[in-house]
């Protein structure tokens, strides 16, 4: 083999191993394309708020609200509702009203920025009563699951309901109970200068004017006051059989501790301010045998009450304080309201709230034309054992209702 042989022999060599090594390398895997990822489903944020006392003397009852209220949107957004076809997680906006007309409609302002659909609250009537004003301009629905006062419906404004009885029905009911059961003739009254406690006390009052009694003495404190011998003292030489109180446990409780320290020996009723686990602890013994209304059922008596007051008592570790039960149907009446709307909008929301008729743990819930509760119950109650027990209920517009066994033996106390 010549040299240029040679050289044709390892040029062809060369290109052989060139390819060969090129074989190796296997062409590169076309890229699969991946197919876009699943959009989740847009979930739609609708805010429902609330406004009572959580800080203060009253905080232990617009506590127990929110709780109520915050189980009821828990209890929504397991249940996956949908709203005109689009999904929705329902948010609680919670402020402290701290039970201050002022702070009321400055919480309420705070509630309209925050794009609330719609509201439950106040506790008080006094700080319903002025933040109504500013959730009717902004056409936002409002439920109070505790304001009894009645100028609370009686201003207009289309946006105001309530799921309790008011006082203009509570007050006689007391009054009638004081009469008839009680046979008191000689009463004292007094209230705490609020619309709710002076609004309860005035119908009481009124009732019991027209029914033959006689107000032997009437007194105004404030629902800040804790000192009351001097009011009782003057009260105590009018010699009363009974003495009603219009107000807020926080007084309620010290008051009839102080009526024992005094030696009045008058029997001592009052509204459902009053009608609370913290009334009995701050009255001590002086507690037994005094007396309350609430607007509703007993709890364990409300067709949704016993498996309520059990939820509620495994999510927040207490029991019922008074008016849970309310916030949670509140927020309940709104949702279904929207559901019929198919809209979370407040002006959509509005009419169909109107047009409520709901079956909720408190019982059938529907309003009048002014949005008050149609033949919302009135429970009397007495403090028996340290506890509190119901004594009989009654359905003002309804006939009576007959008393149970024990009135009469708590008449002749």
């Amino acid at each position: 083999m010549n040299r240029r042989q040679l050289m044709h022999t390892a040029a062809a060599l060369a290109m052989a191993l060139a390819l060969s090594a090129c074989g190796d390398k296997a062409p590169p895997a076309a890229q699969k394309a991946e197919a876009p990822a699943a959009k989740a489903p847009e979930v739609q944020v609708v805010k429902i708020g609330v406004a009572s006392p959580t800080t203060g003397a009253q905080a232990h009852i617009g506590i127990d609200i929110r709780n109520g209220v915050q189980l009821a949107i828990e209890d929504a957004n397991k249940a996956g509702i949908t709203i005109g076809g689009k999904a929705v997680r329902f948010e609680m906006v919670a402020e402290d009203d701290e039970a201050n007309p002022t702070k009321a409609t400055t919480v309420a302002q705070k509630m309209v920025d925050s794009k609330i659909s719609a509201m439950v609250g106040h506790f008080n009537s006094g700080a319903s009563i002025p933040a109504s004003k500013i959730y009717a301009d902004a056409g936002i629905p409002q439920i109070s699951p505790a304001s009894t006062n009645p100028d609370y419906t009686l201003k207009g404004y289309k946006t105001t309901f309530r799921v309790v009885a008011h006082d203009g029905q509570q007050g006689p009911v007391l009054a009638r109970f004081a009469l008839n059961q009680l046979k008191a003739k000689t009463i004292a009254v007094i209230d705490d200068s609020t619309a709710y406690g002076q609004g309860l006390a005035d119908n009481f009052e009124a009732t019991i004017k027209a029914g033959g009694g006689k107000i032997v003495a009437r007194e105004h404190t404030t629902d800040k006051d804790t000192d009351f011998k001097a009011i009782l003292t003057k009260i105590r030489g009018r010699n009363p059989d009974l003495i009603m109180f219009g107000g807020i446990d926080p007084q309620a409780g010290p008051m009839v501790k102080q009526m024992a320290e005094l030696g009045i020996k008058a029997k001592f009723i009052g509204g459902d301010g009053m009608q609370t686990p913290n009334y009995i602890k701050l009255a001590g013994d002086a507690a037994e045998g005094t007396m309350a209304s609430i607007p509703g059922l007993p709890k364990e008596q409300m067709p949704g009450g016993a498996e309520f007051l059990a939820k509620f008592k495994a999510r927040f570790g207490k029991d019922v304080e008074l008016f849970a039960p309310m916030g949670y149907d509140a927020v309940m009446v709104f949702i279904e309201a929207m559901k019929r709307a198919g809209s979370w909008e407040p002006a959509k929301i509005l009419p169909e709230v109107g047009k409520t008729n709901f079956n909720g743990v408190i019982g059938p819930i529907a309003f009048d034309e002014k949005g008050d509760l149609r033949n919302g119950p009135i429970t009397i109650y007495v403090v028996k054992g340290g506890k509190w027990e119901p004594l009989e209920t009654v359905t003002p517009g309804a006939a009576q209702a007959a008393p149970a066994a024990n009135a009469a033996d708590v008449a002749k106390k």
